[in-house]
């Protein structure tokens, strides 16, 4: 990266922490981005140097770009926590404040990587809740498609058709998405932890001094957040991977495969696609709407079961509202599917 574009990133980071500063109600945050503001500006000035000794000529000035302004723009309208991974995208630290716990000088402090990884690790069976939501998507969703074209014509071959392109356009967006989403998280994540090695190299008392601002605004006092912060990035292997979790609340270990994300996502909503298809690929003709409805309001009721274990309600309760939810818009594709049918034979 040339020295020019880093010492606009420093600016920039400064610009947006001001802003922060000037909306958070929380004295500590407040005063956690005052801070970050200063060493960033501290650090700015680092790079300054470094374009004199080159030779090249020094911007007189720092205009924020368009990005920046809209990112103040949002963080003025919507604050911080709601654009965590707007402001991680953009070289803002210290948003970890919005989902770490409050520590102190009485609470054990990690020792390593692993112990601060943990604190920012997810809750809910990550692969076990997007199996869930998949196979919900496919199944509601095919259902609906095939109930659409059943209400409009009897043609088992052409409901079977349009089921089967509706489940493999559907289960193909799926694996689109998840794969454009898994890989732009680890483009930026790769990104940012690139910046901070290069900073790391140039200046690692400033990233020690920004850790220890964290860690103070959750609690610890300054001196004995100093001197965590200082053992915590002795190790520059070890002090990347901690200033991903508690500066940008990263966690690399949950990022995952683009492509096994893909294919999970794939497989989930083509199981969920498929169950009302069976009855037309066993060819069973005239029941085979009914079975269809009867397979989906089964499936429906199961995966709802399921999803009891995120949220914590009754069991058949949820099951009850997936099959209401799901049915409802079965049976709103199926009258539509009719009156179609209807108005274009």
């Amino acid at each position: 990266m040339p020295l020019e574009d880093s010492w606009r990133e420093e600016k920039q980071s400064a610009y947006l922490y001001q802003i922060m500063a000037g909306v958070e109600a929380d004295p500590a945050k407040s005063a956690l981005f005052s801070g970050l503001a200063r060493e960033a500006g501290n650090q700015a000035d680092v790079w300054r140097r470094k374009i004199i000794e080159s030779g090249k000529e020094v911007p007189a000035e720092y205009k924020p770009t368009i990005r920046a302004r809209l990112v103040g723009m949002l963080i003025r309208r919507l604050g911080p926590r709601r654009i965590r991974p707007v402001l991680a995208a953009v070289k803002v630290r210290g948003i970890s404040v919005y989902g770490g716990p409050a520590i102190s000088d009485g609470h054990p402090m990690p020792a390593s990587v692993e112990e601060v990884g943990h604190r920012h690790a997810g809750i809910g069976g990550g692969n076990l809740r997007a199996a869930v939501f998949g196979i919900n998507d496919g199944l509601v969703s095919n259902t609906s498609l095939i109930m659409g074209v059943a209400g409009a014509m009897t043609n088992a071959k052409v409901i079977l058709l349009s089921g089967i392109a509706g489940l493999l356009a559907g289960a193909f967006s799926m694996a689109a998405g998840e794969f454009i989403s898994v890989s732009s998280q680890r483009e930026m994540y790769e990104y940012q932890i690139e910046l901070e090695r290069r900073e790391l190299e140039e200046y690692p008392a400033e990233e020690a001094e920004e850790l220890a601002l964290i860690y103070n605004a959750r609690g610890l006092s300054l001196d004995h957040a100093r001197r965590v912060s200082h053992e915590m990035i002795r190790d520059p292997k070890q002090a990347l991977n901690v200033l991903a979790r508690e500066e940008l609340g990263l966690n690399p270990d949950d990022l995952g495969s683009a492509w096994g994300a893909a294919v999970f996502s794939f497989g989930a909503f083509a199981t969920g696609g498929f169950i009302p298809l069976l009855p037309f690929i066993l060819g069973l003709q005239k029941s085979a709407v009914m079975i269809a409805a009867i397979l989906a309001a089964a499936g429906l009721f199961l995966v709802g079961a399921m999803l009891s274990l995120f949220t914590g309600r009754r069991a058949w309760r949820s099951g009850l509202r997936m099959v209401l939810i799901g049915g409802a818009a079965a049976t709103a594709t199926f009258l539509i599917g009719r009156l179609l049918g209807v108005s274009l034979s």
